[in-house]
């Protein structure tokens, strides 16, 4: 049995399923994007290539070897895009919650179903279908539970909206005894630099009290200025809106001290490495042109 544990987003990384790119199917039709930066690599004819994207994510199964981390892989559906496993499921404490997600994509969790009968049913929660979830927007801090959502009455016109106030009410019901936080993020079907997709587009934290941030990613500048008090400044890396839109802040960390990051991040790598932190850099810029990286291809399920 898998005795799952995530209590944040830093401890120490023991298991996880990375995505894969295999048989990752044709380029999709511009009205099929889930969101506005795959399309406009559609339009411009520089959508990646499923061999470009396997080996990057082959890279970062290299590090997670070299880490001694044990990594699970989805099972192979043909013509089937598997890459972001952090969209499926999310691990908080011992539960892994199934998410609810564009219902297009549900395969993608049958495809783990040989992970998720390795955990004890009572831990594997599936919430009731008004709550949409998807775990980019979800992030564990010990004591709280960080969630982006988008409450605007106008949420069904965006399908860059993934996260609604019925999940984030859920979620406080599931785990009481932690604070759960949510933030309104900035949502664009067109425009890929003002549409945070998820929180961890625009946020994240790492090492034990430090993040990266984005303030445009946030709607409401109260709730931006939350993390930044909680954080500290000195403790916060901003990033531009190119670099959001790069997914900066869409690194991984594999414990408080080594983050894996893409390696052309080289302002966000450079301020890590002053701050102490080991970097492993990995191609992933390929896989950055569908709006998701390291935080998005990788669902943990125990850390120390």
């Amino acid at each position: 049995m898998l005795q799952l544990n995530v209590k944040n987003e830093t401890s120490r990384l023991r298991a996880v399923v990375l995505g894969t790119a295999v048989s990752n199917g044709p380029i999709p039709k511009v009205e099929d994007c889930y969101d506005p930066k795959s399309k406009q690599h559609v339009i411009a004819g520089t959508y990646p290539t499923e061999k470009d994207m396997i080996a990057e994510m082959e890279a970062v199964a290299e590090v997670f070897k070299k880490y001694d981390v044990q990594v699970f892989r989805p099972e192979v559906i043909e013509d089937y895009n598997q890459i972001f496993s952090r969209d499926i499921a999310f691990v908080i404490d011992d539960k892994l919650v199934k998410a609810n997600i564009l219902p297009d994509r549900n395969r993608e969790y049958e495809a783990i179903q040989h992970v998720v009968s390795q955990i004890n049913p009572n831990n594997v929660i599936e919430l009731p279908e008004v709550c949409h979830v998807e775990g980019g927007d979800v992030m564990p801090w010990n004591d709280y539970i960080f969630i982006g959502t988008y409450s605007g009455s106008d949420y069904a016109d965006y399908i860059t909206a993934r996260t609604n106030t019925d999940a984030v009410i859920a979620l406080q019901e599931l785990f009481p005894e932690k604070t759960v936080k949510s933030f309104e993020l900035r949502k664009s079907n067109e425009d890929p630099k003002e549409n945070a997709l998820h929180l961890d587009c625009c946020f994240q934290p790492i090492g034990k009290n430090m993040a990266i941030l984005h303030k445009n990613g946030f709607l409401v500048e109260k709730e931006y200025q939350w993390l930044v008090d909680y954080f500290g400044e000195d403790n916060i890396f901003e990033i531009t809106k190119d670099e959001m839109y790069n997914m900066n802040s869409n690194v991984f960390s594999i414990s408080e001290d080594v983050i894996i990051s893409e390696r052309n991040f080289t302002r966000l790598n450079t301020w890590l490495r002053e701050k102490g932190f080991t970097v492993e850099e990995v191609p992933y810029a390929e896989i950055a042109k569908q709006e998701g990286l390291l935080r998005c291809s990788t669902l943990p399920l125990i850390r120390d």
